[in-house]
């Protein structure tokens, strides 16, 4: 925690607003030397904890907005191309794409762009392990390795960790990020990461 030039990543593999912001952050640390530490949390009990409403509880006037006009939008800010409809595959299990993503260790930030643009560009299973290789070989990476690992009780137990982290830390939703124990949810506070990179909030 409070960690001075690492910028820590909570999220989920799924995430809509993990990827219309994960260009951006990798910009943002670029551009300022911090690092950023990813960790894939099981999402389901962090929202929970959180006291968040289930998907199908949420009313379709919030549907509508969430899934369309608001991404909408933000694909425009970002020029991401995202397709036009809840993906087909989002309720499936994210164990084995976080566990990847926290596998890769110094490669998380490429690995977890090519997973989430396959989810929300493509429509593509990610809980598909034969697509999660191929993207880790489409960087270069061991994916064979790398799907070894995350089926392996290391990784679960990290995977476990970062969602209990989370939920100790309050997180209550993906993307959050934390500068020195700062916290901030949604990708629309990437501007504000910066700024509390450069000069930090007061308490």
């Amino acid at each position: 925690m409070a960690q001075d030039g690492v910028i820590e990543y909570f999220y989920s593999a799924h995430s809509a607003y993990a990827y219309l912001g994960a260009w951006e952050l990798d910009r943002i640390a670029r551009e300022s030397g911090w690092r950023v530490a990813h960790r894939p949390f099981d999402f389901a009990p962090v929202m929970a904890a959180a006291g968040g409403r289930a998907f199908g509880e949420r009313s379709k006037a919030h549907i509508d907005y969430f899934f369309g006009r608001e991404m909408r939008r933000w694909a425009a800010w970002r020029d991401l191309p995202m397709i036009s409809h809840r993906p087909t595959h989002h309720d499936k299990p994210l164990a084995l794409a976080n566990g990847m993503i926290i596998a890769a260790e110094d490669q998380a930030g490429p690995l977890s762009r090519a997973i989430l643009q396959a989810h929300w560009r493509d429509d593509t299973d990610i809980a598909d392990p034969a697509t999660l290789v191929g993207l880790a070989a489409g960087l270069d990476l061991h994916g064979e390795a790398l799907l070894e690992a995350a089926r392996g009780p290391a990784i679960a137990a990290q995977h476990r960790q970062n969602t209990d982290e989370a939920i100790a830390r309050s997180v209550f939703g993906s993307p959050t990020y934390f500068v020195r124990g700062d916290m901030f949810y949604g990708q629309d506070r990437l501007m504000m990461v910066a700024r509390a990179i450069a000069r930090p909030f007061a308490p």
